[in-house]
């Protein structure tokens, strides 16, 4: 009889613990308060300038990238309207070159002929240069200059004793620059001093015996 009694107990002080275990973490639990009108008030003023505000942003970011639109077409526009008045200068120049290579297929040509012929290429020439000049291009003179690997292109060097070395001996190809922005080096030969003068300055050092 004991024994069963004690089981009977038992359920008892478990339904016991449990409600002990739960009773605190219940009390802890917040409690939701009501909010004053005022409170409600200032949460939809808030909301509205934080609708205001994301309003704001996105025409601010539509305006930056039809910016970035518009300047990106200006430049393009800028590089095709530069480009059109360069071809509009150069058309003349064409014209006076295709009037020079007919002339030149004439048949019978008198020596009278053959200099006006080369006058006039020669003044298609100038005119070339100044149209080209009029936009920046600028020509690259290295003959008799020291050597600027910044500005010419050594191809190979002469052993000469009349230039000093390092100097160019001969440009075989003009350069040209587009204002500080090099196009085309110039094609160059450089002095070197020649193997007869090494010699002999090599000689001139050695100490006497």
């Amino acid at each position: 009889m004991k024994k069963a009694e004690s089981h009977t107990h038992k359920p008892e002080k478990a339904a016991e613990t449990s409600t002990a275990a739960t009773g605190p973490v219940a009390a802890n639990l917040p409690v939701a308060a009501e909010l004053t009108p005022e409170q409600l008030e200032e949460l939809k003023t808030r909301a509205a300038k934080a609708d205001e505000h994301w309003d704001r942003l996105l025409r601010t970011a539509a305006d930056l990238e039809n910016f970035k639109k518009r300047a990106a077409r200006e430049r393009i526009e800028a590089a095709q309207s530069a480009s059109a008045a360069l071809i509009q200068k150069l058309l003349p120049v064409l014209d006076h070159i295709e009037m020079a290579q007919a002339a030149a297929q004439t048949a019978a040509v008198p020596q009278s002929g053959i200099a006006s012929l080369q006058a006039g290429i020669a003044l298609i020439q100038q005119q070339l240069k100044s149209v080209l000049a009029e936009s920046g291009l600028e020509e690259i003179d290295a003959s008799g200059k020291p050597f600027d690997p910044t500005w010419h292109e050594a191809v190979s060097q002469q052993e000469i004793a009349d230039v000093p070395e390092g100097h160019v001996v001969q440009q075989l190809r003009k350069g040209y620059k587009l204002r500080d922005r090099l196009l085309r080096p110039a094609t160059v030969i450089v002095a070197k001093k020649p193997a007869a003068e090494n010699s002999k300055s090599e000689g001139k050092n050695q100490p006497v015996k």
